[in-house]
């Protein structure tokens, strides 16, 4: 299996963090960008367990997907 980091970040939060105010139920720190670590057999396949844990149905954007390492 190998090892893909996934930059994410929150374009609900982005908007409201740039008119001062916050999201209802998310930090501010979801304007930056998080980098997450996920283990998978394909970058299509770590986008979709991103997508299950940070879903873009709620605000959340997937960025840059870079293989960062593979399993024995």
């Amino acid at each position: 299996m190998a090892k893909f980091e996934l930059s994410v970040h929150n374009a609900e939060v982005r908007q409201k963090v740039a008119v001062g105010e916050s999201h209802e139920q998310l930090s501010d720190d979801w304007a930056d960008i998080h980098y997450i670590e996920i283990e998978a057999d394909s970058e299509e396949r770590a986008r979709a367990i991103i997508e299950v844990m940070h879903p873009s149905s709620r605000g959340f954007v997937i960025g840059e997907i870079l293989e960062i390492g593979g399993g024995l």
